[in-house]
């Protein structure tokens, strides 16, 4: 089998989360994917407007400490574990994070937006289906005001699944440059990475996160950039990861970074 162009993986879920399978078993297919590290990244959501701030998509989040144990236990054959947490950023809960993650020797914090206030950005097309034009607009635009707001928080190391919101094919009409440009701005002023996610490749928008244009800005701001293929089971540990390594080439880019207990190292992006 040919060697990835990029053999490294931190976006990635168990049954901690949302995943369909167990630690060892997502870090078993990607060994035989051929990929070098792997990074086990489930989710942890503090949300705001649920009971006990629980959502039923995340882990326990009183069992985060147990999480990190499992996955600082699992070894396999040829490949490094490394230890991640994706996790939401709202305005009304971040400043919790850090005492509620203390201690925890994390090689990576992914930081994501799923929710545009009490919006389920990415749960179901049906959510945004009864939705008029004004009101996707606004999602959109409380969304990148979430990821500006992320990146000055400064709690994270990359950015997951950059331009989510166009999951369901559901894209804004009103001008959001100036919205989108100061998140970007925002993200690079903090010196985060940001991932290109593969997974939007097997939804329904049928393009990856963020979109080619957007990665032209990302490289523009002079941004790092990583691959993930945000696997929830074994068979996607790197769906469509030559894909992206061709497109981040055509883009100019040739490195990515991985991530050593907090420490992000450029990687040249080998040729595929």
């Amino acid at each position: 089998m040919p060697a990835l162009p990029a053999p490294y993986s931190y976006h990635n879920h168990s049954t901690w989360s949302d995943g369909t399978r167990s630690i060892v078993e997502m870090v078993a297919a990607a060994a035989a994917a051929g990929l070098v590290e792997f990074g086990m990244s489930d989710h942890y959501v503090l949300i705001p407007h649920s009971p006990n701030n629980a959502s039923e998509w995340s882990m326990p989040l009183d069992r985060v400490g147990e999480y990190a144990a499992e996955v600082q236990a699992t070894t396999w054959p040829g490949i490094q574990v490394r230890l991640g947490l994706e996790v939401d950023y709202f305005p009304e809960t971040w400043q919790e994070l850090p005492q509620r993650l203390a201690g925890i020797p994390f090689d990576y914090l992914i930081g994501s937006v799923h929710y545009a206030d009490a919006f389920p950005i990415d749960s179901k097309a049906s959510d945004w289906t009864p939705l008029g034009q004004e009101q996707v607009d606004e999602i959109y635009r409380i969304y990148w005001t979430r990821i500006r707001q992320l990146a000055e928080c400064g709690l994270f190391d990359f950015v997951g699944h950059l331009d989510l919101p166009k999951k369901f094919g559901f894209y804004p009409q009103a001008d959001l440059s100036r919205e989108r440009n100061a998140a970007l701005d925002a993200i690079a002023a903090a010196d985060l990475a940001l991932e290109l996610n593969t997974a939007g490749w097997d939804k329904p928008c049928a393009k990856c996160y963020p979109s080619a244009a957007l990665l032209l800005e990302v490289r523009r701001r002079e941004i790092p950039v990583l691959i993930s293929a945000d696997a929830h089971a074994p068979e996607k540990a790197t769906a469509h990861y030559r894909q992206a390594a061709d497109l981040l080439r055509e883009l100019g880019f040739s490195e990515t970074v991985r991530f050593v207990r907090r420490e992000r190292i450029a990687v040249p992006l080998a040729a595929g």
